[in-house]
Formats: structure tokens, sequence, C-alpha cells
């Protein structure tokens, strides 16, 4: 089946608006392993003459050979087939009389190269300076290093400032997964956002001819599985010794979300924790909270896993390896049933964040700051949204669950309470999120349920046209 390629227009249109300046451009794209940025690259690519490069972990001299022959097949250089480049300055030599061509030259796993000559970054400086300045060359770079590819373009290395444009591509959002699924209902599409997130890879990994936990049983708790097996690929990519921070991603996963609590579920001193949660949050891995009504600077601060996949992997996944390998799958399947409502809570609360920042406009709301709040005697509102500039306040309960209007009455009356003396000087909004109100909920400003999602997002997410499952290579250069 051919790579689906779904959402992504603003990227779309940023790649496109480069194109037409008719000028030399350094595209760098990066972002996590299997989150679409070949196929994004590839897309762009449809109809410009160009070639796509893909290094592999080798030598140098057998990357610059093939990407020669690649060359001189888009070209109908036979020349170039029969003496290869054996040099970066060769290959941007000549990658600078293709000037006129606004040829499109993508290398894809970047870091792969820097890895084998780690001067190359001084070598493009030079040409990106020098004889390539003045072409129309459409030059990117792809990587899927996060942390590498920051660095080879960030403050202090050759390439800093000589990049035109740079992407970082994460995984969609809920309400764009849709596509890959046409025939689940808004619940179930829930459900497989908690076990994958919004990387397209694992999402096509899943099928909607199958339930999610029937997915799980066929196409993911086995030892052979992609999506068993990517989760501590990923990871080790980025971290050279992952033991600490697996011990660390795993507490947070199960719920020990504050500094102390995370010391003491892993046993570790607090300073390499603390160095720890730095690396993996200026890796994107972990997110860090504050109560909505605070500076980054508070100490009340809350630790997240940033995508569902490595939630739910840590959760349920790796504790439970054993038995994976053991191909002992029903002991966890009963976990993950059991425990799979629990579990979605807080992914829910990310749903509803997407959908009560669309519903906004219908309050004439300017959104200046979303997030959760808690107090010191363990309140907790699960979402507000601040309008600083009309000085409103919309606070927002969400409950994955399945709510009478009695239930639905009394978490609102809650809300209402626990807001007494929060956020004075604003005018307060309350409302509601559940996956079903079974009746309209008196004074509340804002209600929503999943049978809500289709007038937000159009059926399943998917707009007519948003879903693309051809993705071609580009055409020849010439």
């Amino acid at each position: 089946m051919a790579a689906a390629f779904v959402d992504r227009e603003g990227e779309l249109a940023s790649l496109e608006g480069r194109y037409g300046s008719g000028r030399l451009e350094f595209v760098v794209v990066y972002g996590r392993r299997r989150v679409g940025k070949t196929a994004l690259i590839l897309k762009f690519m449809e109809g410009k003459p160009g070639v796509y490069l893909l290094a592999r972990q080798t030598s140098e001299a057998e990357n610059l050979a093939r990407f020669s022959l690649r060359m001189a097949e888009a070209l109908g250089d036979r020349v170039l087939a029969k003496n290869p480049l054996r040099s970066w300055d060769a290959f941007f030599s000549y990658l600078s009389r293709l000037d006129g061509r606004r040829a499109v030259i993508a290398l894809d796993e970047f870091q792969y190269l820097v890895e084998a000559n780690p001067s190359l970054p001084s070598v493009m400086q030079e040409y990106l300076d020098g004889e390539l300045a003045e072409t129309d060359l459409f030059l990117i770079a792809c990587g899927s290093s996060v942390g590498m590819m920051e660095r080879i373009s960030g403050y202090g290395s050759p390439l800093y400032g000589r990049r035109t444009g740079q992407i970082l591509l994460r995984p969609l959002r809920f309400h764009q997964i849709g596509g890959f699924f046409p025939r689940y209902r808004w619940d179930d599409l829930v459900r497989v956002y908690g076990i994958l997130g919004g990387t397209p890879a694992y999402l096509r990994e899943f099928s909607d001819g199958l339930s999610p936990l029937g997915n799980l049983r066929e196409r993911y708790l086995r030892p052979d599985s992609l999506l068993y097996m990517d989760a501590p690929f990923i990871l080790r990519e980025e971290l050279p010794d992952p033991r600490n921070y697996f011990a660390i991603m795993e507490a947070v996963a199960r719920g020990r979300t504050t500094l102390g609590e995370i010391i003491s579920d892993t046993g570790l001193p607090r300073g390499t924790v603390g160095k720890y949660l730095s690396v993996l949050r200026d890796l994107g891995l972990v997110r860090r909270e504050v109560p909505v009504t605070e500076s980054w600077k508070s100490r009340r601060g809350r630790y997240r896993l940033s995508d569902p996949y490595l939630s739910f992997w840590f959760r349920f996944v790796h504790p439970n390896s054993d038995l994976i390998e053991a191909g002992r799958i029903d002991p966890v399947l009963e976990e993950v049933r059991a425990e799979l409502d629990s579990y979605l809570g807080p992914i829910f609360e990310e749903v509803a964040r997407e959908a009560v920042l669309e519903a906004c406009r219908d309050l004439g709301l300017s959104p200046s700051r979303v997030g959760r709040w808690w107090g010191k005697r363990g309140e907790e509102v699960d979402l507000v949204v601040l309008d600083r500039r009309g000085r409103v306040a919309l606070l927002v309960e969400v409950k994955w669950a399945d709510l009478s209007g009695k239930e639905a009455a009394g978490i609102l009356r809650n809300l209402r309470r626990k807001s007494e003396g929060l956020l004075e000087g604003y005018r307060k909004l309350y409302g509601l999120v559940a996956r079903r109100l079974e009746a309209a909920v008196r004074g509340a400003d804002l209600t929503l349920d999943l049978g809500d999602f289709d007038r937000i997002w159009g059926s399943k997410g998917d707009p007519a046209g948003r879903a693309d499952r051809s993705v071609g290579r580009p055409d020849r250069l010439g």
C-alpha cells in the first residue's frame, strides 16, 4: 500500500513559498524518525526537477558514489556516471554548475553524512557563501536525529545563519488522524491516538478493519512488530546510554510527575534526574508544565511525556516486555483493557484542548495562554483558557466518561467552587468536555462531547481532499 500523506498543508506551503523565490534556498527539515519527513519532501518535489538522495550509515566514499550515480541518472550525465564525485568539495562544485535549472537537491538522513565527515558543515558553509550564493539551487538537508540536527544548524555551527528556512516536523495532532481510519468513530480515534500518537508511520500499522485492542493484539504486542521495537530504537539514536532515561520516562508514564516523585520512584540522585530531564526536554520527549497562572520559573512544575506513543509504550509495553517476548500477550491485553480508560484521561485532556480552542471562536475569545491549573491543597482544573486582552478566563473540566445530567451538574458546581479566589479581575466562564453528555448542562458556558467533534472538525477530522495516499517520486532533472 502506498504511504499515506495526510495534512501538512502548512509545511508544504512554506516549502512552495520558498521555491517561488527563485534564489538559493537552504532549508533544514528535521524531526523524529517515522514522523513523515521523507513523505513531505517527496510530495514537495512532485512535478519539480530534482533528485532525492538518501544517506546510509556507511563511508563517505560509498555515499558520494551512490549520490553521483543518482544525479547522473537524473541528468543523463554519462561522464558523472563513470567518474563519481570523490569529495564534498567536488559535490558542491558540481551543484554550482546546475544554475538555471531550479533544481531541488534533497539530502536525507543528513546526520549520517556528518558522522562520517564532521567537517561537512564547514565545507557547506564555504560553498553557500561562495560558489552557490548566486545560484537558484534549492538545497534541503533532512535528518532524524533531533539533537544532532539542532547542533548542526544551531549557534556555534558553521551553518548557523546560512539556512533560509527550517521545519521541525512534529507528529500530527489528534484531529488530523481521521484520514487514516475512515471507519472509526471518534471514541476509537481517541483510543488509537492514546496508543500511537500522531506519527504517520505508526498510524499506518493499524487498520480500521480491527478494533483498537484487536490491532494491539495483531500488530503491536509482538516482538517482531515495528510498534514494539521502535521506541527503544529511536531513543537509543538520541541517547547514548538510555538506561536512566528509560527509568525516568517509565516513572513519568506511571504518573510520577513531580521532581520529588521521579527521584523517589527511580532512586536516582536529584542532580542526575534534573540533568536527564533537561536533556529529555531539549529533545522534545518530555515537557514541563506549570500552573497556567504562574511563570515558567514556578517551583511547582510537573513533567509529562510529550508523545502518546511513548506514554503508552512506557506505561504498558516496556514493563511487560518479558511477557511479550515470551508470547504471553493475554495478560498484557487484560492489563491494558482494565486500565485503558484511566490512562486515556490525560490524553483526552489534550484532545479536549484542541476542541476547546476551536470552540473559543464561538465564545468570542482570543486565547493568550492555555494550560492546566493546580493549587497547593491539591485542587486542579483540567483546562484554563486566558484571554488577557478581554480579561476573560474559561475554566473547563474534562472527563473521559459518559456523564448523566446530574453528574455533569455536580462537576460544574465543583468547578465553580475550586475557582473561588482564582483569577481575580477576570470574568469567568465555565465549561465541560466529556466522552458523552447524556443531557444538557444548565449554567455551563461551553459543553462538548464526541458528538460535537464532527461540527468542529468535519467528519472524522478528514475534510474533503485532506487525505492523499499516493506519494510519487520527483521528476527527473533536465
